[in-house]
């Protein structure tokens, strides 16, 4: 090998080492630390849809850390923290207790299974609650669902967004 391979070799490893470095970083980032509030760590998933639906997942904590991470159709290119007030936090759990299932049980609303009317194409919504090693609560609904039972739920997860003041970042810009 001579020394001109050599050097290209040297460099290749040390660009290897480097991203190898940033994806460490990058995965750190896109964690929160563990909550020292006691209460429930809420993670919302905003699947996608057979169009432009923003597509993400957020996590908030009692003690007020946010993280989006956004998937398709936000403005945001990727994992962003955010932070939530002491009241939204609350908010957020008042407007989603309803319809939480029992504690560490997981509740479905989907077609074919508890859904009469259903539209094709929307987004699937996933709710999580936990609290430490604990199995966490999980409510999975589907947005198609139109059964009139279903109203509240379909208002209060159009509401989350603006309610955490995470609009801009769901958003995108039309360039024209």
């Amino acid at each position: 090998m001579d020394k001109r391979d050599d050097m290209g070799m040297r460099a290749i490893i040390i660009a290897a080492g480097a991203v190898m470095l940033a994806g460490c970083v990058t995965d750190r980032e896109a964690e929160l630390e563990p909550p020292r509030a006691p209460g429930d760590v809420i993670r919302f998933t905003a699947g996608p849809c057979f169009g432009a639906c923003p597509s993400y997942t957020l996590r908030v904590t009692p003690d007020g850390s946010g993280l989006l991470e956004p998937q398709r159709f936000t403005a945001v290119p990727g994992p962003t923290r955010f932070t939530v007030t002491p009241v939204q936090y609350r908010r957020l759990r008042t407007l989603l207790a309803p319809y939480r299932p029992a504690t560490g049980t997981e509740r479905r609303i989907a077609n074919g299974e508890n859904c009469v009317r259903f539209a094709t194409d929307m987004p699937g919504y996933t709710v999580e609650w936990a609290r430490g090693a604990g199995k966490p609560t999980r409510l999975e609904f589907q947005s198609g669902c139109m059964d009139a039972r279903y109203a509240r739920l379909r208002t209060a997860i159009a509401a989350i967004p603006k309610l955490l003041d995470i609009e801009p970042m769901l958003k995108q810009s039309v360039k024209g």
